[in-house]
């Protein structure tokens, strides 16, 4: 999975849920983490709905070896789903060969046929004691599953981008969801080898 994903070398990302989730945060860390951290361009444009928090929220990134002309995605390479309403608002803008990545007690997929990786971000937050980590429990997750970007660069960009006094929670959440990918992703390489267990 992950060597697929970096294979091409533009990505187009959104990230979506409603406002208060941190989803505007998570694409400046990403954005933050490509340029800074892996010296390629990147761009970010977030939408609101009416309502601040609690209204639908996304943020939209393009990473790229290339000048990016355009900053809207037009067909997500990747989809990030922290809310039903959000996930079904991108869901068919999607590539064919699109990653999901979920929230799975807050987004049902449905059964679409593309890869789909859920974690319970927001329910690991709360058990870390901030439900309003759930966006870096995310962000660990999708650098573990989608190699988007690198793990230094996106370790440092959290870093860099959250609250002072507030670095060594963020990094433990950021690990917790990292770790998560990983244990996901070997249990599908030991499925596709054949292999039994988990």
């Amino acid at each position: 999975m992950t060597s697929r994903q970096k294979e091409t070398a533009r990505k187009e990302i959104i990230i979506t849920g409603f406002g208060g989730q941190g989803i505007v945060l998570a694409g400046r860390i990403l954005g933050i983490a490509a340029a800074l951290g892996d010296h390629r361009h990147s761009t970010l444009v977030q939408s609101y709905g009416p309502e601040a928090r609690g209204g639908a929220c996304s943020a939209e990134v393009i990473i790229s070896d290339e000048l990016i002309h355009y900053p809207h995605v037009r067909q997500p390479d990747i989809l990030v789903g922290m809310s039903q309403s959000g996930f079904d608002k991108f869901i068919d803008q999607v590539k064919k060969q699109c990653v999901l990545l979920i929230d799975q007690d807050l987004v049902q997929s449905r059964g679409i046929p593309m890869d789909c990786f859920a974690i319970p971000s927001t329910r690991m937050a709360e058990e870390l004691g901030r439900k309003m980590m759930a966006n870096i429990i995310m962000f660990g997750f999708f650098t573990s599953i989608t190699g988007a970007v690198s793990m230094d660069s996106a370790r440092n960009a959290v870093i860099e981008s959250v609250p002072k006094g507030t670095e060594e929670s963020n990094i433990t959440a950021f690990n917790k969801g990292f770790d998560y990918g990983q244990a996901i992703l070997k249990g599908y390489q030991k499925k596709a080898s054949g292999k039994r267990g988990a």
